[in-house]
């Protein structure tokens, strides 16, 4: 635990300071020494002066003093990081991996932490873990506007930075071939020939050469699937599902709807986040408003209870079911005036349904340019990694029953492979410590 130091102490680290900015080093190591010779626990002497040590070649006394530094500033991530270093190099690996993972948990942004990590795992023999956190370390100094390109990576980074972009692209096509290896087996090479093109795509060896210049997936694209924007009814016999029910169903939603703290946000913004770009009105401020009956694979079941029609109904459906990500159900509720901005869908393997519930007019959605307006009781289908949107310019309120299917024109053991494919990479994601990229979608 770090104390205040004394005047004295304090003014020749105010010194040592100064002469570090000036890159007066001699002068600022010799500070940092009469720091340490008035009080010798010092962390941030001892970490200067450890780092100097390494610098030098003097490993046995770096580790020694950063050890001692991190005895009384244990929560500063740039000295463990920095011990995690001085101890991969003298070989102490298990221990520099314990420094380095505990300097992420202190900081996660710390990218040059993230990349050391890589390194150590890579001397321990743990490729995949390595490819983790290199993916992590890239990621999330991407993310902070650094090494993306020569001239935003320092020269001493570069080589590094481009043996853990070599890791990353090695690593991860091993490692996903390999996952469907076995499913080559069980269907045969023909039958998953377009999730293999997918992958393909997603790792950067092919290009997605999309058919449709209005279509543009933000995550997986599956190529070779006919390009439709919204979809012939005939593909979906399970309509007849919910539109018989649809009466029903209407009446279970105007029993929750006067109850506020049922629904919630669809989107989910940061405080001080612009919204406009996402969601805008002309009556006021817009609400997109969501009563969930699955939220990214988890079931709600005090409102599956509580609307049971809609449940069963549901539960009758073929829906995507992905651990993390799929199914998502629910009263879709946009306010008057609200107008969803065009966006685009993360995949074109998933496809989105619609049943209209509550429906005033004066609302479309716009799927690649196309309108449809919504009627009463009748389902449509489309693909929204076509760039869409959707308004409400009504004085009331509009609601829909949102839900996910797989695309119609895929195959049982594309869904198979594809499904094993998802799950591989969200927890590849998810070791990274990244954000999962199929959470953030919006589709009316």
């Amino acid at each position: 635990m770090s104390v205040a130091p004394e005047p004295a102490t304090a003014t020749l680290l105010a010194a040592a300071r100064e002469a570090l900015r000036d890159n007066r080093l001699a002068e600022a190591e010799r500070l940092y020494e009469a720091v340490l010779a008035a009080e010798p626990d010092t962390a941030e002497a001892l970490h200067h002066l450890g780092m100097r040590a390494f610098a030098a070649g003097r490993l046995d006394e770096a580790e020694r003093r950063l050890a001692h530094a991190r005895r009384y500033a244990a929560g500063e991530a740039s000295l463990v990081a920095n011990h995690g270093i001085v101890l991969r190099a003298i070989g102490r690996l298990d221990e520099a991996r314990v420094a380095l993972r505990d300097a992420i948990r202190i900081e996660p942004t710390h990218f040059l932490a993230r990349l050391q990590l890589g390194f150590v795992l890579e001397d321990l023999g743990r490729a995949r873990e390595a490819t983790a956190a290199f993916f992590g370390a890239l990621t999330t100094a991407q993310r902070q506007g650094r090494w993306l390109n020569a001239q935003t990576t320092a020269p001493p980074m570069r080589p590094l930075v481009e043996h853990a972009i070599r890791a990353i692209d090695h690593g991860r096509a091993r490692l996903f071939a390999e996952l469907l290896a076995p499913l080559r087996a069980k269907h045969g090479m023909d039958a998953i020939r377009r999730v293999e093109k997918c992958l393909s795509i997603y790792l950067g060896a092919l290009p997605a050469a999309y058919p449709d210049p209005r279509q543009k997936p933000l995550f997986l694209y599956l190529p070779d699937l006919p390009t439709v924007t919204f979809f012939d009814r005939a593909l979906f016999p399970w309509y007849a599902v919910l539109e018989e029910r649809a009466p029903a169903i209407r009446g279970e939603l105007e029993a929750v709807m006067g109850d506020a703290a049922v629904f919630e946000p669809f989107l989910k913004f940061k405080p001080g986040q612009p919204t406009e770009e996402h969601l805008s009105g002309t009556r006021g401020e817009p609400h997109w408003d969501a009563y969930f009956f699955y939220r990214h694979g988890q079931r709600y079941d005090e409102h599956c209870a509580r609307c049971p029609v809609t449940a069963a109904a549901l539960d009758a459906v073929p829906l995507v079911r992905l651990r993390g990500h799929a199914p998502e159900c629910l009263y879709s509720k946009l306010t008057p005036g609200s107008h969803i901005r065009p966006h685009h869908g993360v995949t074109n393997t998933r496809v989105v349904t619609h049943l209209p519930l509550v429906v005033p007019g004066d609302g479309a959605l716009r799927v690649g340019g196309e309108d449809h307006a919504w009627q009463f009781g009748r389902c449509i289908t489309f693909d929204d990694t076509f760039l869409h949107e959707a308004w409400n310019h009504s004085a009331h309120t509009r609601v829909v029953v949102l839900l996910d299917t797989w695309n119609p024109y895929m195959s049982a053991a594309e869904i198979d492979a594809f499904t094993t494919l998802v799950l591989a990479i969200r927890d590849f994601a998810e070791e990274a410590t990244l954000a999962d990229p199929m959470v953030d979608h919006a589709h009316g």
